[in-house]
């Protein structure tokens, strides 16, 4: 058993995810010690720092850098500035100074204020005052960037086209006192679905780009050569990167940020080697000096990677959010400490991977490609958070901001892995059992190879056990590969790897299910496990009803963080055909919300409450000085997915047709266990499709009406 390592808490929120449960297993029912109460926390909560890592006052952030000379006057009429920001040259000014704020008047000053264009292709950038108007509309992170696909791709442009954009995005709250506003939102045109797709991350990149008064930046074009962006608060600038070809995630961190000479004040995402080739669900990963953070699903590496893009980093700046209302929000926030860090006690001990087996006792937990959804439990705890900890964890990390304490770092000293990043429940779901696969250890050194090589844990998993039924019906051979028998721990390893690498039959597997079920014909699309092109998450779409509508309405097809699975665990008042359309509704309306706040979810749900309510209201208006009704709020998030919604309707990908589930959730029910004879029929999904339309005000194929666009102030993306 390891030594766990605790980081030290410094003086700021630290705060994170909540379940509705807390599973603790008999065998291995324990707490970790050394960790603050929650009264201890709430004084922290009073003394909150902004910076990650403080650092000396007479650090020179110029100092051995180039810079861009950027020109931070605005005309009175609010017209977007443009600037030429150059490869390398002299710095004009090498001074630190307080980031010069946009005009006055505009939006409160708790926003930076501006949005940052950066094109790849002449390296110039332009800035782009944030209207007050949509400051309100859309928040900020999610609603940001959403805005920034509405208004920049064309219906028409591929998601490998330079006319995709990646859209970064932070909240208004990011680096105030609410507690985990320390994520970021990417969004961009899907590899996966063609669609609009918001993917969001942890650590301190988010925060980082906070304090350079650009709370969306967005990525424009394709550079002519392999390059990686610097953005600061004078702009933004690029750097040749043909040497950092074929690097794995970590090691580009770790390149960019000696090469930036100032550690880890430069904050680095970065594709891997699976960006650089294309694989269409490639993620990014930001090492940080306290947690990793994964942008996983929808394909942001491949998109990187479209664009010879291998990194993005972010120096701090000196930008500082003003609250409207500073004493009012750091009592609301402290207030909420003690429910949050009560509500988060599994994921605090073991990370996500703490639900493997509560969710397996459920008959819930996909096996064998979701052909059954429960193994017995001695199975099962062979890859649970609880055996983790016991055997592998060495130290719990967090993301900036945030007490909860949910990341850990792993060792397997047998598979090489020092330090590795715990796997999620979603990942243990998709490299374990859905491959039939137990060998823990195998497991861990997967999603290691996963995140360094720079792949979403989930399609490719769930990719795999797709092809592994396929082998197991017929449908592929062993000349197709070698690697394909439910159970083969070792040859999924090696599918890792060729798929990171388009070699072999990985450059099958890397473009994803259903793009396989296609080629292959015949049967293949009734073993299927996802939606509009994304595969599924481990919530199950066949023993979930609010699921079930949820995924076959997501913005992003197999996401669980548009519809969420949290409320329907344990619940006292059953999911039902009649009622799980509304409460799909006011789910999304709920992501779309946290997200555009760029609050971490588990945090939202643990310590603010599952759905959206006055607290919400008072956050936003203690920070921001307006007023919002709590119902006002809720508009938010509502018109935040409507923009998604009209996105994807623009570009052929959203209506009646594609909001459907896969054969096996409409036409096998779960075989066994305390889920046996649940799916969701066809005359099922049709009822509940009609109820969710008619909730949402939209017309019979899905598509918003005009009242509606009126209602929400969204008429001008019609």
């Amino acid at each position: 058993m390891n030594t766990i390592r605790l980081r030290p808490v410094r003086k700021e929120i630290h705060l994170s995810p909540s379940l509705a449960f807390c599973h603790v297993s008999p065998r291995h029912g324990r707490h970790v010690s050394n960790r603050k109460t929650p009264d201890a926390l709430a004084v922290e909560a009073s003394t909150y720092v902004p910076s990650p890592h403080p650092r000396p006052h007479t650090h020179n952030p110029c100092e051995g850098l180039t810079a861009s000379g950027r020109n931070d006057t605005h005309d009175t009429r609010n017209h977007a500035v443009r600037d030429r920001v150059t490869r390398s040259g002299g710095a004009d000014d090498c001074c630190p100074r307080r980031r010069s704020r946009p005009v006055t008047g505009s939006v409160p000053p708790v926003y930076g204020g501006e949005v940052l264009h950066v094109h790849l292709d002449t390296g110039e950038t332009e800035t782009e005052p944030i209207a007050p108007a949509d400051a309100r509309r859309f928040l900020g992170g999610n609603g940001f960037v959403a805005k920034a696909v509405a208004d920049h791709v064309p219906p028409d442009a591929g998601p490998f086209d330079p006319e995709n954009v990646v859209a970064f995005g932070v909240g208004p709250l990011n680096a105030t006192p609410f507690q985990s506003t320390s994520r970021g939102v990417l969004g961009f045109v899907s590899p996966m679905t063609n669609g609009f797709f918001d993917s969001t991350f942890g650590g301190t990149f988010p925060r980082a780009q906070k304090t350079t008064g650009f709370e969306s930046v967005v990525l424009h074009g394709r550079a002519p050569d392999p390059s990686y962006v610097v953005v600061t608060e004078e702009g933004a600038r690029l750097e040749p990167a043909e040497d950092l070809a074929g690097l794995d995630t970590y090691e580009t961190c770790s390149a960019v940020r000696e090469r930036e000479g100032v550690g880890h004040d430069t904050h680095v995402i970065a594709a891997g080697p699976a960006g650089e080739n294309q694989v269409r669900y490639a993620c990014l990963l930001h090492e940080s000096k306290i947690r990793e953070g994964v942008a996983g699903r929808g394909g942001a590496g491949a998109v990187f990677g479209s664009k010879n893009v291998k990194a993005v980093a972010v120096r701090e700046g000196s930008f500082e959010p003003e609250l409207a209302r500073n004493d009012d929000l750091r009592e609301l926030a402290t207030s909420r400490m003690a429910p949050l860090m009560q509500e988060t006690t599994m994921l605090q001990n073991y990370g996500t991977a703490g639900l493997v087996n509560p969710i397996n006792e459920m008959g819930k937990l996909g096996q064998r490609n979701n052909q059954t959804e429960q193994t017995d439990p001695e199975t099962a705890e062979k890859v649970s958070g609880e055996t983790l900890r016991e055997e592998y964890v060495t130290e719990d990390t967090t993301c900036a901001n945030c007490a909860v304490r949910c990341g850990k770092h792993v060792t397997v000293q047998s598979e090489g892995v020092t330090d590795g990043k715990i796997p999620e429940f979603e990942s243990l779901f998709g490299t374990s059992t859905m491959q039939d696969v137990y060998d823990l250890p195998r497991v861990v050194k997967v999603n290691d190879l996963c995140d360094r090589l720079g792949m979403d844990t989930i399609s490719f998993g769930v990719t795999v056990a797709f092809a592994r039924e396929c082998f197991e019906k017929g449908l592929l051979t062993e000349d197709d590969s070698s690697h394909l028998a439910f159970g083969d721990a070792d040859g999924l390893v090696e599918l890792t790897k060729q798929t990171a690498h388009r070699e072999g039959f990985g450059d099958r597997l890397a473009d994803g299910s259903f793009t396989l079920a296609e080629d292959l014909g015949g049967d293949a699309e009734k073993y299927l496990h996802g939606s509009k092109g994304l595969e599924f998450a481990a919530h199950s779409p066949r023993g979930l009803k609010g699921m079930s509508i949820g995924y076959a309405t997501s913005t992003r097809g197999g996401s669980h963080h548009d519809t969420r699975p949290t409320l329907q665990y344990g619940s006292e008042e059953p999911y039902t055909p009649e009622n799980s359309p509304e409460f799909a509704a006011r789910s999304q309306h709920f992501t779309a919300l946290g997200d555009s706040l760029t609050q971490c979810r588990f945090v939202s749900e643990g310590g603010w409450g599952k759905n959206i309510n006055d607290r919400y209201r008072d956050a936003i208006n203690h920070a921001t000085g307006w007023s919002l009704s709590t119902e006002e709020v809720e508009t938010i998030g509502e018109r935040v997915y409507n923009l998604e919604r009209l996105i994807n309707v623009r570009r052929g990908v959203a209506n009646r047709e594609t909001d459907t589930l896969p054969y096996r959730v409409m036409h096998e029910p779960i075989p066994d266990g305390p889920s046996a004879g649940m799916y969701c029929p066809p005359e099922e999904l049709a009822g509940m499709l009609d109820d969710y339309y008619a909730v949402r005000g939209w017309d019979d194929d899905g598509v918003p009406t005009p009242e509606t666009l009126d209602r929400l102030d969204l008429a001008e993306f019609a």
